[in-house]
């Protein structure tokens, strides 16, 4: 019994003396916590995209409006409408007013080019987003366009090889924009090499409109009715698309491959047969990784100019085999 006593006084003098040790130990607020949170006071970041009403502008835009409100900085849009000379006239007025970041999306390669570079003269950072000039400022955050084509590409000459026809119909945006002439180069990567592709026609769906595409679609599968694949610019433009092909009773025919910013309509576009390939640029992964580089670009104390950083976001293949281990966002749901 005095055995016994000893261990379980020794037991309580341990417990006693851990308890008097958390007891002291005192809080300790992190050195770096304030002037993290101080370098975005009164700090302005502008997003000129090329069109709101998308879910690719929206979800970017909600994205970028929830962080500014978490740390504390003005956040605001100033929408072109896909009026190139009006997006010119924004970007001049915001060299004048001279907000800390300014985020655009290019309608094409040369429009905004010498206005970015005067904004960054000006000591203004600009961060291009999904769309480039050939100019690379501060930042660029977006897709490697030329790979999306190239993934398109593998996955309509897997399907479209030896024992069909082969002929593919290509459906571009805007001669002069980015996207387009960069995923171009990607399809021509895989396509040129391969002799049993025929591309039997590249044609402008003009500002990425659904129902040029679907036109376009129409007069090409009438001159050519063994057409084996398409490939797409964007979702929302290849809604028309796949209508055209419906239309002419060739859905279980034709393959689509298409791509977008992985959002509800994605996801509906495979499940319904619209598309049976797709390429996710991942908008919610997308906005994160921009919304880093506006806080790096806020925080930056070099000489605006003297760093470029380009960020390529990581692409992901919706196929109806993982359809339903995808995110399918939605603006309600993207966070």
């Amino acid at each position: 019994m005095a055995r016994f006593a000893s261990v379980v006084a020794a037991a309580a003098f341990g417990a006693m003396a851990m308890g008097s040790v958390a007891y002291a130990q005192e809080s300790m607020n992190d050195p770096a916590r304030d002037a993290y949170y101080q370098t975005f006071k009164d700090k302005k970041v502008v997003f000129v995209p090329v069109f709101m009403g998308l879910d690719l502008t929206e979800g970017w835009s909600k994205m970028m409006a929830k962080q500014a409100a978490a740390l504390g900085y003005k956040y605001e849009v100033r929408n072109s409408n896909f009026n190139t000379a009006a997006g010119a006239q924004t970007l001049t007025s915001l060299i004048s007013e001279k907000p800390n970041v300014i985020v655009v999306q290019n309608p094409d390669v040369q429009s905004y080019a010498r206005l970015l570079q005067q904004a960054e003269k000006a000591g203004i950072h600009v961060i291009q987003l999904n769309m480039k000039t050939n100019t690379l400022t501060y930042g660029f955050v977006g897709a490697d366009v030329v790979q999306l084509g190239e993934l398109q590409a593998k996955a309509v000459t897997a399907k479209c090889g030896a024992g069909t026809s082969g002929k593919v119909l290509i459906l571009a945006g805007p001669p002069t924009s980015p996207f387009s002439a960069y995923m171009l180069k990607g399809y021509e990567n895989i396509l040129k090499p391969n002799k049993n592709i025929k591309v039997v026609s590249v044609q402008s769906t003009g500002d990425y409109e659904s129902a040029k595409a679907k036109s376009i679609t129409q007069v090409v599968l009438q001159q050519n009715p063994d057409l084996c694949g398409i490939l797409g610019i964007w979702d929302n433009t290849d809604v028309g698309t796949a209508a055209a092909i419906k239309e002419a009773g060739k859905s279980d025919q034709v393959f689509v491959s298409s791509s977008g910013g992985g959002g509800e309509l994605s996801c509906k576009g495979i499940r319904e047969g619209l598309w049976q390939h797709y390429v996710s640029y991942d908008v919610p992964g997308q906005a994160r990784d921009l919304n880093d580089l506006i806080s790096a670009a806020l925080q930056d104390k070099n000489p605006v100019g003297s760093t470029k950083t380009i960020h390529y976001t990581p692409l992901v293949e919706y196929t109806k085999a993982n359809i339903d281990k995808q995110s399918c966002w939605t603006l309600d749901t993207i966070r």
